[in-house]
């Protein structure tokens, strides 16, 4: 088991990550009755999409010797009606000066565009990358 999820009433969730023991709470959004205080689950999608990308990024900057600390990546996300859904996902990932080649900006590009999260969401969806390089 990976995580434990308590309803905790008033449109929350508390999740423990088992293995840690570290905590994540949810609330529903200010526009499906929410007070908007915490991430909601779909928010959650998207914050899981930018942490996958630029964790495996990460990994393979590591195997290329080249340090991303410092990297931002801001997130928009677009809900559609009817049914009620993420629609678009907008990633910028913002990565400081590193004086890196075209091959190297490339590898990296990849991975973060096929990381696992990627890779799992539903091909409906539009995902919208771009990435600027310092």
């Amino acid at each position: 088991m990976t995580a434990t999820v308590e309803y905790a009433g008033n449109l929350r969730c508390i999740s423990t990550h088992l293995q840690s023991g570290s905590i994540i709470e949810t609330d529903a959004p200010t526009d499906n009755r929410g007070k908007g205080e915490r991430f909601s689950p779909t928010d959650s999608v998207c914050m899981a999409l930018a942490t996958c990308m630029i964790t495996t990024m990460g990994i393979k900057a590591t195997d290329m010797q080249i340090e991303l600390k410092g990297t931002r990546v801001d997130v928009t996300k677009h809900m559609l009606p009817d049914p009620r859904r993420i629609g678009k996902i907008e990633i910028v990932l913002h990565i400081p000066a590193l004086h890196l080649n075209e091959k190297e900006i490339k590898i990296l590009e990849n991975t973060g565009n096929n990381c696992p999260v990627m890779k799992s969401l539903h091909p409906d969806l539009v995902v919208d990358v771009s990435y600027k390089w310092a």
